[in-house]
């Protein structure tokens, strides 16, 4: 049974930073393009970074040049590196795995989900 599991989430400041990990239960995990969405409040989950088996990466606009997706094959995990939070960034960040991934940012194409870190920054 697969399982992804976050962690690394917490209260911060604004400007400050975190790095979410996402350990993943996946025999053939270097097969799977990993990806990072977040939700917030009253709000639909969003679209956040995605990487795939080949390495390229992926972001929504609001988080360009800011988080930083990364992956280690040998240690099943997947990272999100996130610098300059702002409150804006307040929601819990889930990560997904998707063995055939046509769209990044759509939530549809990922086969399996965590259960989600919570992640506020305050101002």
């Amino acid at each position: 049974q697969v399982q992804l599991v976050e962690s690394g989430g917490g209260l911060v400041q604004a400007g400050d930073s975190l790095r979410l990990s996402c350990a993943a239960s996946i025999r053939t995990f270097s097969t799977y393009a990993m990806g990072w969405f977040r939700q917030a409040p009253g709000k639909e989950r969003e679209f956040v970074a995605a990487i795939r088996r080949s390495g390229a990466t992926y972001y929504a606009d609001s988080v360009k040049g800011r988080f930083t997706i990364s992956r280690d094959n040998a240690k099943n995990t997947v990272y999100l590196q996130m610098n300059s939070l702002k409150p804006e960034d307040t929601a819990v960040y889930y990560c997904a795995a998707a063995y055939i991934m046509r769209s990044v940012s759509i939530p549809n194409e990922y086969d399996y989900w965590g259960q989600g870190t919570h992640v506020t920054v305050s101002s």
